[in-house]
């Protein structure tokens, strides 16, 4: 798991960490919307409120200030609300406790907790852990496109910066997705669920010698923000249905502006701002 950190070598004074889901590749929505939330209906039997809680589950995952929280944080979440309002979750408490508690949200940290406990809602997370992983291979290459103008940005930014995926989805898809667009060969690490979450990524890639100054996020939900400020680094938002444009004044304005170091302070904050205001829209 470290070993991919512990290869990585700084090259460039600066690094730019971009997040892959919902940010360069347009795969966030068609997730939630055909994998994760009918998914965890499947699993604990939840037809009979399945549209209201479909509706929840991509409202607190896609269209609020919690878009791109961690998939098992979600389902945290969402099992505590049908728990109060439709159905009890056995065995919930423990899996909320493993949520707020563990290191590493994935399905491997999962499996290790497993062999430590017989609890059925943990058990069940992993289970639809793994078909959501199944039916997103399912997804035909047309539901998972890169919205337009983040290969030519990466481009750019690869001239002047190291390159990061700092993602907190499946590291196999990321891999698939960003390979299949030709954006891998422009990226200089990858990090995604299985290395830790994307605070502990940025710390790491700091600890290789960049200034923090000299580091950027980009991402398109707050979660990356709150990353990113937990490492006293830069943040660059991709606004929900504002992608295209978000994309092209990364390339045109901001990443200029990160080199030139007059990013941080007012053009920043103003960003951040309308980044928030879009959100809770």
């Amino acid at each position: 798991m470290s070993n991919i950190l512990e290869k990585f070598n700084k090259q460039k004074d600066y690094i730019i960490c971009i997040d892959s889901d919902g940010c360069a590749i347009d795969t966030m929505d068609i997730k939630h919307i055909k994998c994760f939330g009918p998914c965890m209906v499947t699993e604990w039997n939840l037809e009979e409120w399945r549209e209201p809680i479909l509706e929840r589950w991509n409202e607190v995952n896609l269209y609020t200030l919690t878009r791109g929280i961690n998939r098992f944080k979600g389902l945290a979440v969402a099992l505590t609300e049908i728990n109060d309002k439709y159905v009890k979750i056995e065995g919930l408490d423990e899996f909320v406790k493993w949520t707020e508690e563990t290191k590493e949200l994935s399905n491997e940290a999962l499996e290790v907790k497993i062999q430590k406990t017989n609890n059925v809602c943990i058990k069940k997370a992993l289970e639809w852990s793994k078909s959501v992983n199944k039916s997103i291979d399912l997804l035909s290459d047309d539901e998972k496109q890169p919205f337009e103008g983040v290969k030519e940005a990466i481009i750019e930014a690869k001239k002047k910066a190291d390159i990061a995926i700092v993602s907190s989805a499946n590291e196999k898809a990321v891999l698939d997705e960003w390979s299949k667009h030709g954006f891998l060969e422009h990226v200089d690490i990858v990090l995604t669920q299985n290395i830790g979450s994307k605070a502990y990524c940025i710390s790491k890639l700091i600890e290789k010698g960049y200034s923090k100054n000299n580091a950027l996020m980009v991402g398109d939900a707050l979660g990356d923000l709150k990353a990113a400020e937990s490492n006293e680094v830069s943040f660059y938002p991709i606004m929900v249905k504002k992608e295209k444009e978000s994309w092209s004044r990364f390339t045109k304005e901001a990443l200029e502006k990160f080199i030139g170091n007059s990013y941080s302070g007012e053009y920043q904050e103003k960003v951040i701002d309308e980044f928030k205001e879009n959100l809770s829209k």
